[in-house]
């Protein structure tokens, strides 16, 4: 982990999650807060080394590695927490997550890990897209949808700290099947961010860039590949093809590690978010048959 400078007041943790931090004389904004309390000691340790204060947090969406590390970080400091209404109802109740993750049933012990579920933490203020001025923060937040139901990203002293919202290039190639709900929204916000005007953004996963833009429609044309492959897959299937073969096929053409539960269940939400989008673009359809959830191209 290392804390890196971008301008006068804004800086971030380059980590495998990164962390933004901006400083406003006595007031310290974190923005995410890593997977886990070994993480928040480290970032704790390098703000005290550098007598940099810590006195707000802002979670972009209620993924555990962004958020595992709040809980601790609320127990050591006088934290005022801000995150996006649907995504705070999760930071309360995390098991909210595995729930979903397991399709609405209990979800069995093996789930309820670190990686799906962090401790629950306070959120003092819900708030949505637009302008805010919180102590002495002035941000723009922008709604980024398609990874997480109501992620926000944050645009603040001229650097977007993104979140989810896009990947390194590295990362798509690491991942192989990127984590998103719904490709259609996950493409629009891409769209939406593309041409914002400031110094530069900060993904979750990846470094900062200046130019950005290149590196979003890295991520778009890299969802609109497998859009394409998934069609063409269908495609060959005149009776239609069922979702359970879909998910088997993709994660086996892609070689994806999916041997735990959970990882399986991540990639089969990743799957059925591209398989969303073709519906809404009408390239396939859908219908129960034998019963199975089998797709069909138009």
């Amino acid at each position: 982990m290392q804390f890196k400078n971008i301008n006068e007041t804004c800086y971030y943790f380059d980590a495998p999650v990164n962390i933004g931090y901006v400083h406003h004389g006595e007031e310290g904004l974190l923005i995410d807060a890593g997977l886990d309390r070994s993480v928040m000691k480290k970032v704790l340790k390098a703000l005290d080394e550098h007598s940099l204060p810590v006195t707000h947090l802002f979670v972009t969406h209620a993924h555990a590695d962004h958020y595992g590390g709040a809980s601790y970080l609320q127990k050591e400091k006088n934290i005022y927490t801000i995150a996006p209404k649907f995504e705070a109802a999760i930071l309360q109740n995390p098991m909210i997550e595995p729930l979903y993750l397991f399709g609405g049933n209990d979800p069995l012990p093996e789930l309820r890990n670190k990686f799906l579920e962090g401790e629950a933490i306070q959120v003092n203020e819900k708030v949505d897209e637009g302008e805010h001025q919180i102590g002495s923060f002035k941000m723009t937040l922008i709604s980024t949808p398609g990874h997480s139901y109501h992620q926000l990203g944050v645009l603040i002293d001229d650097v977007f700290y993104a979140g989810d919202t896009y990947f390194g290039a590295d990362q798509l190639e690491k991942h192989k099947i990127p984590y998103i709900t719904d490709a259609e929204k996950a493409i629009s916000s891409l769209k939406k961010v593309r041409n914002i005007s400031c110094q530069g953004a900060v993904p979750g996963h990846g470094v900062f860039e200046e130019n950005f833009s290149e590196t979003i429609q890295a991520n778009m044309d890299y969802h609109e590949k497998l859009l394409n492959e998934i069609t063409a897959y269908i495609k060959k299937w005149d009776e239609g093809v069922s979702h359970e073969q879909i998910v088997a096929d993709l994660c086996k053409r892609y070689q994806v590690k999916a041997q735990q539960l959970s990882q399986f269940l991540l990639f089969r939400t990743a799957v059925t978010a591209y398989l969303s989008a073709l519906i809404q673009r009408e390239e396939i359809h859908h219908e129960i048959s034998g019963y199975r959830w089998v797709f069909k191209a138009n």
